[in-house]
């Protein structure tokens, strides 16, 4: 079977996972998943997800249960869906986002939390620390740390050396501050300018309105709604020939430039590991946070061949892997 197909067939289980389940034994298992943007963005990630509890021994249909709510890139539906979760009830939520967690936090004390990709969890409130968690939440700290962030601005200044200007895009659900930009930009004398949008329809206002300005290269930051949107973003910054650094590597697949991150698909591979050690009676209060410790390089070369840009020899030879 393709990958394409593979992913295919993953989505439109996510998408009816009640059917999908209705022969599933009375002894399964359930495992909510609280996901920040929709079936088929997140197809891939569902994925490695249920391949890391399969090589576990969970069999997904079989010994352990899904239940999915997909929150489409709006973070305010994390409430009800997250006491929804609670009322089914399930023995563990895998939070995909901060927002998630925290709102998984507020439905339940009790029912083990395993968040992936939270920004700052000790600040926020979700665990006590990150080697001793003490509560119901434990899992994965977000992959774009301030230095990270930093390091995206820098790849960016190498692969453009002239660039002057940068904008970011921003939206209700963008998941970390900016503030890491804006210093890493004084640094390299770049000048951050923020977007703001609010919707889909804002997307091609403001790939315009940055053409309009003059703005060297775009910056996409981690967030949800841009995620789910990450093909039409990918599509407007080669139509407006905007040279970009992306917070993951499917905008690269997607036909972005370029993206320096921890392997997003990786994270929930991992977090299956926690949902292993709750299922099997450990408690999350005493499983330490982890934090990612690689990051990869995505260059897509087909991309900076229509944006007529050359891709100096270091970051080609740096780049973990380059799309043609």
């Amino acid at each position: 079977m393709n990958r394409r197909a593979f992913i295919g067939g993953a989505a439109a289980a996510a998408l009816g996972p009640r059917a999908a389940y209705a022969q599933a034994p009375a002894t399964a298992r359930r495992v909510g998943l609280l996901m920040t943007t929709t079936p088929t963005a997140a197809a891939h990630i569902v994925v490695a997800f249920a391949d890391g509890l399969r090589q576990l021994g969970h069999m997904e249909g079989r010994n352990v249960m899904f239940e999915y709510r997909w929150a489409e890139g709006r973070p305010e539906r994390f409430a009800g869906m997250a006491a929804d979760l609670v009322r089914q009830p399930v023995e563990v939520i895998v939070a995909s986002s901060q927002a998630a967690a925290l709102a998984a936090q507020r439905a339940t004390t009790t029912i083990a939390i395993v968040m992936v990709n939270a920004a700052d969890p000790v600040g926020a409130g979700l665990v006590a620390s990150l080697a001793r968690p003490g509560g119901n939440v434990t899992g994965l700290s977000q992959q774009l740390t301030p230095e990270i962030r930093a390091k995206q601005l820098q790849l960016l200044k190498e692969m453009l050396p002239k660039m002057s200007r940068v904008g970011v895009l921003r939206s209700a659900a963008t998941t970390v501050g900016l503030r890491e930009y804006e210093a890493a930009g004084q640094t390299l004398e770049v000048r951050i300018q923020v977007v703001e949008i609010r919707n889909r329809n804002d997307l091609e206002h403001a790939f315009a309105a940055m053409a309009r300005e003059r703005i060297d290269a775009l910056l996409i930051p981690a967030d949800p709604f841009l995620f789910t949107e990450r093909q039409r973003v990918a599509e407007l910054a080669r139509e407006h020939r905007l040279a970009g650094m992306y917070s993951t590597r499917e905008y690269a697949e997607a036909g972005g430039l370029m993206s320096y991150s921890a392997r997003l698909s990786e994270q929930f591979r991992r977090a299956a590991l926690y949902v292993d050690k709750i299922l099997r009676g450990a408690s999350p209060a005493t499983l330490p946070v982890e934090a990612p410790s690689q990051y990869e390089l995505v260059i897509n070369v087909t991309t900076a061949k229509a944006l007529g840009l050359t891709i100096p020899q270091s970051l080609l030879l740096r780049a973990d892997e380059v799309i043609e």
